[in-house]
């Protein structure tokens, strides 16, 4: 249970950051005071809640939260909660609320194909989030599909993390064909020895695959960095060299 009275921090005007991960934070009691800070405070940017027990009640406490915040949280951290498709029903009702949202973090999860799916269309509303992690949710090549039309849609995605999943050439190929699209996704986090197909082909068009995906992501971190260069930086740059 939570080990102090969140009660107090609903009004706190400095808090930025909790850190609650391993604290045996339940669905019930844990998971209702913590949709009431979310509720109430309005300075709170990192919440870490990994590796509890938080499960899909919980997760609906805290989306009740989200959706009532006047500022909006930054950073939520929820993997390892027991958290199934049935969360996602929750979530996908408050992503498209949320304004300032740049990291959420679902990995280790039994979200599936269907969890992605019902939060596709949510996660192109939302023109927050620059980081999400899915690592070992027990999604496949189908998917993955799923996330290529989200990365398609997306303007500011930068990370994804799919690690840990059966995610196998279908999946990628499609993930690959979003790139060409994407021009934000800098970091695509796939197995690096991802599960094999027996086919010889099919293993030489998974390595081509994850390496056309590897390069795109360098060629969007690359042009990223060129664009957010600002006209003061290559000034001063050319100063700086002007005087050696």
């Amino acid at each position: 249970m939570v080990p102090f009275d969140i009660g107090a921090l609903r009004t706190n005007r400095a808090l930025q950051e909790l850190h609650l991960a391993n604290n045996l934070l339940n669905s019930y009691q844990d998971a209702l005071q913590l949709g009431d800070l979310l509720r109430y405070n309005n300075t709170l940017q990192t919440l870490e809640l990994s590796n509890n027990a938080l499960a899909d009640a919980g997760l609906e406490e805290l989306c009740d939260g989200l959706r009532s915040q006047k500022a909006g949280l930054k950073v939520l951290l929820l993997r390892n909660n027991h958290i199934t498709v049935k969360g996602m029903d929750h979530l996908a009702k408050t992503l498209p609320v949320l304004k300032v949202l740049q990291v959420l973090d679902l990995g280790e999860n039994l979200l599936g194909n269907e969890g992605i799916q019902i939060i596709r269309e949510p996660l192109m509303v939302n023109s927050s989030v620059l980081q999400l992690g899915l690592a070992q949710a027990s999604i496949t090549c189908e998917g993955a599909v799923a996330l290529a039309e989200f990365l398609a849609e997306s303007r500011q995605i930068q990370r994804l993390d799919l690690r840990q999943n059966e995610v196998k050439v279908g999946g990628l190929m499609a993930l690959s064909l979003a790139l060409r699209i994407n021009c934000s996704l800098s970091s695509l986090d796939v197995d690096h020895t991802p599960p094999q197909e027996q086919d010889e082909f099919l293993k030489e068009t998974q390595a081509r695959l994850q390496s056309e995906i590897t390069q795109r992501c360098r060629a969007n971190a690359a042009h990223s960095s060129l664009t957010a260069e600002t006209p003061e930086t290559s000034t001063g740059e050319a100063t700086d060299k002007l005087g050696a």
